[in-house]
C-alpha cells in the first residue's frame, strides 16, 4: 500500500514515465511535459516569439520561461528517481529522490524570497515596457491611458502567484516525508528478512 501510494505521489505532481509507473494514470503523468512544451511555445512559437526579436526588449523578459523550461526537465528527473525507487524498492533511488525534493525545496523557497524582495523592480521594468507601448501608441491616439489598471492587475496578480507558491512548496514538504518513511519502512522490512 505504500509503495502504491509513493508511485503515485511520484508520479502525479512530477511524471515519471510509463517505465516504471504502473498504477498512475496518463493524463496525470504528462504535466511535466506539459510545462516544457509551454515554455517552449511561449519562447519559440507563441505570442512573445516577435517580441523575441524587438529591439526594445528586455534582457531577463525570457528568463522566466528558461526556468519554466528547467523545472520541466528536472520534475521529470525527480519523477523518475521517484518512482522508480518505488517500483524497485530502492533506497537509494528514493534517497535520492528525497534529495532533489529538497533541492527542489531550497529553491522554491529562494525563488520566492527574490520574488518579494524584487516585485518593485519587476512592477518597474513591465511599466516601462507599457510605457514605451504607450508611448508608441499615442503617436495614433484613439483610446485613453490604462497605466494605473495595468499596475492594479499585476499587483493583484502577484499575490495570487504567491498562493500558488506556498502550495507547491507544501506538495514537494508532503513528497519528502512521504519518501523517507518509504525509505524507512524499506529499510525495515531488509532487516526482517
Amino acid at each position: 500500500m505504500l509503495e502504491l501510494s509513493a508511485r503515485t505521489h511520484s508520479s502525479a505532481p512530477w511524471d515519471a514515465g510509463a517505465a516504471c509507473r504502473t498504477h498512475s494514470s496518463a493524463p496525470v503523468g504528462c504535466w511535466r511535459l506539459v510545462i516544457i512544451a509551454f515554455g517552449l511555445w511561449l519562447r519559440f512559437g507563441g505570442p512573445m516569439a516577435e517580441f523575441a526579436t524587438d529591439k526594445k526588449s528586455p534582457e531577463y523578459f525570457f528568463m522566466g520561461l528558461y526556468v519554466l523550461v528547467g523545472a520541466g526537465a528536472i520534475m521529470s528527473a525527480v519523477g523518475f528517481f521517484g518512482c522508480c525507487g518505488a517500483a524497485r524498492e530502492s533506497q537509494c533511488l528514493i534517497g535520492a529522490f528525497f534529495a532533489c525534493l529538497l533541492v527542489i525545496f531550497a529553491a522554491e523557497v529562494t525563488a520566492g524570497v527574490f520574488a518579494f524582495i524584487g516585485k518593485d523592480v519587476a512592477i518597474r521594468e513591465a511599466q516601462k515596457i507599457y510605457d514605451d507601448a504607450y508611448e508608441d501608441y499615442m503617436k495614433n491616439p484613439v483610446g485613453k491611458n490604462c497605466l494605473d489598471e495595468i499596475r492594479n492587475v499585476i499587483d493583484t496578480n502577484l499575490h495570487l502567484v504567491g498562493i500558488v507558491g506556498i502550495a507547491i512548496a507544501g506538495i514537494t514538504i508532503f513528497g519528502m516525508i512521504f519518501s523517507m518513511v518509504l525509505c524507512c519502512a524499506i529499510r525495515n522490512t531488509r532487516d526482517m528478512i
